[in-house]
């Protein structure tokens, strides 16, 4: 509804686009090019001379819907495009995106924060995280094996509507302070190492290692430490810092098996705050 002047009919409304355009010179020559508009959306010709305010909120997206398209766009960016809206209206909606996607040969940018409605409409997906793109891959492929955790995160916040899946399937929990947007960590935002749940850790790092072919995600996790390492940030290598001080390797293993012997997992923030922490949930 914010889109859409409420003191400008719908003929108004499309007919500002091609005219700033150069499509059209006035309303009476896009006549024929409106009511195409109108019936490509679902909507009838009468619904020209109302103003917004007389719609619902499935209608007033169809005509948002049909003022992108009345520029003759190759791409249209969808912001949340269906989160206002009931859930079969939003069904509708989805199909109709489909259905001119198609038949004009479109291409959407979707930006949405309902998973399902990704995974539908969606032929990659690319997750991000404070800002940044954390992990980007063919939708199938995303939602079968996610590579990153907190893509896994997300999706194992979808619940499941089967009880007795819902009570037996493994949750990850995320805790911790959020960095601000603002002042984002350096390197990786989503702070290495990973604290994860005891147990998880060997599986976490060893999809890690095996990777998929070719994944976004992992060379983007190289890259992030190389530039902290070549910025001082990170140090050669553990190799390296046990050759010259022994003693710290003993140390980092008595940490380690403390941490192991509590049922625990710690990561630290550069900053000093409280890193973000997966735990699972059976």
């Amino acid at each position: 509804m914010g889109s859409l002047d409420p003191r400008q009919s719908v003929e108004a409304l499309l007919v500002e686009g091609m005219k700033a355009h150069g499509i059209v010179g006035d309303a009476k020559e896009a006549q024929p090019r409106l009511r195409q508009l109108l019936a490509d959306v679902g909507l009838p010709t009468a619904a020209l001379k109302k103003y917004p305010h007389e719609f619902s909120g499935g209608q007033r997206q169809r005509i948002g819907i049909a003022r992108a398209l009345s520029v003759n766009p190759e791409l249209i960016v969808a912001d949340e495009p269906v989160s206002a809206l009931d859930v079969s209206v939003q069904a509708q909606v989805i199909n109709l995106m489909s259905d001119l996607q198609a038949e004009y040969g479109l291409t959407y940018l979707v930006i949405a924060h309902d998973l399902a409605v990704v995974r539908h409409i969606s032929d990659r997906v690319g997750v991000m995280y404070l800002g940044g793109l954390v992990e980007e891959a063919p939708a199938d492929d995303l939602y079968a094996t996610p590579r990153h955790p907190y893509t896994r995160a997300l999706l194992s916040a979808v619940p499941v509507p089967d009880p007795v899946v819902e009570d037996s399937r493994e949750q990850i929990l995320l805790s911790g302070d959020l960095p601000s947007p603002a002042n984002p960590p350096s390197g990786c935002r989503f702070h290495t190492p990973l604290p994860v749940a005891p147990g998880d850790a060997l599986r976490h790092r060893a999809a890690a290692a095996a990777g998929r072919a070719g994944h976004p995600s992992r060379r983007r996790w190289r890259a992030c430490s190389g530039r902290r390492r070549a910025q001082g940030r990170l140090p050669l290598g553990r190799a390296d810092r046990d050759r010259r001080d022994p003693a710290a390797l003993g140390d980092r293993r008595d940490r380690r098996d403390r941490h192991r012997a509590r049922g625990e997992c710690r990561g630290g923030a550069p900053d000093g705050r409280p890193p973000l922490r997966l735990t699972a949930r059976p």
